[in-house]
């Protein structure tokens, strides 16, 4: 179990900055389309955050033409090149999944005040 441990620490190498549950965030996603790759942009509040260590997964919540748009995304994953935190929110709970049955104004997070 140690030898797993040692593993997967070896493979968290990659820096992420540091973000949490109530967040706006823009995660740069890397495609790649037959022989070209490009980076795109996929921006929303993170509404979860699963698991822990190698398998550690973020979940991001938008609105797309007036439709909800959820991704998962990996956090250790290659194809996350980065995560940029567009602004900081004050929530009080660790999953907002509340979120999915608001909308306009009543789906929004307060913003943290520093």
């Amino acid at each position: 179990m140690d030898y797993l441990k040692l593993i997967s620490n070896d493979s968290l190498k990659k820096e992420l900055s540091v973000f949490h549950v109530g967040d706006t965030v823009k995660v740069h996603v890397k495609i790649v389309e037959g022989q070209k790759s490009r980076v795109q942009l996929f921006e929303g509040t993170v509404i979860a955050i699963k698991h822990g260590g190698i398998h550690q997964t973020f979940t991001v919540r938008r609105l797309s033409h007036g439709c909800g748009v959820e991704r998962v995304f990996p956090m250790h994953s290659p194809t996350v090149e980065k995560v940029e935190v567009v602004r900081e929110g004050r929530v009080r709970r660790a999953k907002l999944y509340y979120l999915r049955d608001r909308v306009g104004k009543a789906a929004k997070v307060k913003q943290k005040i520093r």
